[in-house]
């Protein structure tokens, strides 16, 4: 097991402290494994395994755990005989009726250090967050980035990586994504599946378990429609005469609905697009990106066909994973990738396959070019020589992914 470091960097901040640690990613990222790294992080500090109780609701023991009240018999149980703090670790606690009110009734009545995952990202909701106000830290876990494919690459299959492995590598991970499960895989047809499996959980486990879908093949075919639309304009209208020229008829609602299904299983991210010189956000012309490129993979078309959108979705995660929120930029009748904003930095970033004729160096520094404000702007392509210029900063994608940089 890969110690995902980044993630470990920010629990060793906070462990043992009154803040409620709550870990939110994609089904199959990885919450599971970072939790055990904790549990194994709290041993070497010299807390008690007594002390550490864990609580996965999809383990045997604890599958039939649905309420609150089931719940607090069984945490009551299990630290009735303990001495010292506690530490609690609840694995997809989302499975249990009001577990907001156990989780808040525990750090009243324990002294207790607590750790909860979920797959969905309205685990912290109004009620949660009203509860916990000013007493949890939020968590995103992602799957595996580029830089963390080959860590493991290197110390779980001790590979040793030169240039032409990097780029073999890099085309791996543009196929199948970073999800962690796909990693000891060698086959790609056994790939495919997994990822096909992972999709088939997200939708049984984290959709139609919680919301009534009565034409779950509309939803299905509406989902294809959002992966193959990645990193595209996507309008409502759009999809629903899609729909109906495959013979499904919809509505508006139930697209919004839809879409925001998707969403809150944290199986894509919508991005608003930002007038940058009005400072406004604007209500039409989002865009959705996938939390893992693998999934367009699997289930749409060959990622190879599709490079240039791929590559925007792979910077976009990386983006999001250090931290940036992230926008798209429209400046005049132009368009910006990315406008990116961390604390009190912007960096403003385009994204393209090669820059291949002078129309696409046009295309891409020329928006850059137009911006009033003085952040960095950056290029990021797969070409291998720096073609910055005008101040515009131009990188070669890999050397972005594995740098921290920007």
């Amino acid at each position: 097991m890969i110690k995902r470091e980044m993630y470990l960097d920010q629990i060793r901040q906070i462990i043992g402290t009154d803040f409620i640690k709550v870990i939110v990613g994609l089904r199959r990222c990885g919450k599971t494994s970072l939790l055990k790294s904790i549990m194994e992080e709290l041993q070497n500090q010299g807390i008690n395994k007594e002390n550490i109780i864990y609580i996965s609701f999809e383990l045997v023991e604890y599958k039939n755990i649905f309420t609150s009240e089931q719940l607090d018999e069984t945490v009551l149980n299990l630290t009735k005989n303990l001495d010292g703090k506690v530490y609690l670790l609840f694995d997809e606690i989302q499975q249990v009726e009001s577990w907001e009110k156990s989780v808040n009734s525990y750090r009243a009545s324990f002294d207790c250090d607590i750790y909860i995952t979920g797959s969905n990202s309205k685990l912290l909701s109004n009620e949660l967050a009203t509860l916990l106000a000013g007493r949890y830290i939020k968590i995103n876990l992602y799957p595996f980035s580029f830089k963390e494919v080959l860590q493991y690459r290197q110390e779980i299959d001790n590979v040793k990586l030169d240039n032409e492995s990097v780029k073999e590598q890099f085309n791996q991970y543009l196929l199948f994504g970073g999800m962690p499960g796909l990693l000891p895989i060698r086959d790609d047809d056994t790939k495919i599946n997994a990822l096909q499996d992972i999709y088939d959980s997200i939708i049984v486990h984290d959709i139609l378990s919680r919301y009534t879908i009565n034409e779950i093949d509309l939803f299905k075919r509406f989902s294809h429609y959002l992966m193959n639309s990645t990193g595209q304009t996507f309008s409502k209208t759009s999809i629903t005469n899609y729909l109906k020229s495959e013979n499904k008829r919809t509505t508006r609602n139930t697209i919004s609905n839809f879409t925001e299904y998707l969403k809150d299983s944290l199986f894509c991210k919508r991005v608003r697009r930002q007038d940058i010189l009005g400072k406004k956000i604007l209500k039409t012309e989002e865009k959705y990106y996938l939390t893992d490129q693998g999934f367009h993979h699997a289930l749409v078309d060959n990622n190879n066909n599709w490079l240039g959108r791929i590559l925007e979705n792979v910077v976009f995660n990386e983006l999001v994973r250090r931290g940036y929120s992230v926008k798209i930029g429209k400046i005049r009748n132009k368009e910006i990738d990315f406008v990116c904003e961390k604390h009190a930095n912007k960096i403003y970033v385009q994204v393209a396959y090669l820059l291949s004729s002078p129309e696409t160096i046009e295309r891409e520094f020329s928006p850059l070019m137009d911006v009033p404000d003085k952040y960095d702007a950056y290029v990021l392509s797969m070409d291998e020589f720096d073609m910055s210029q005008n101040g515009i900063k131009h990188k070669n994608i890999i050397d972005f992914l594995l740098d921290d940089e920007i």
